[in-house]
């Protein structure tokens, strides 16, 4: 059974080719959307927890930029 994705394959490629990569092996797009995949479960594990520090259940946009401020 395959994985189930959060990041489609096409507007991925497509974004890879956007920026100059004319010919992406499919590998390089299904490693691309698997880093994606994972880095946006760690910011959004992070900015769940700036959430419940002020009290809150919603997940603000300042949450998620100070989740991403925190891995860069």
């Amino acid at each position: 059974m395959a994985k189930k994705r959060f990041f489609a394959w096409s507007p991925t490629r497509t974004l890879m080719s956007s920026v100059g990569a004319k010919i992406v092996n499919k590998n390089a797009v299904d490693y691309l959307i698997g880093h994606l995949e994972a880095e946006a479960v760690e910011i959004t594990k992070k900015a769940i927890t700036f959430a419940k520090h002020a009290n809150r259940k919603k997940v603000t946009a300042a949450d998620v930029t100070l989740a991403i401020k925190e891995f860069s």
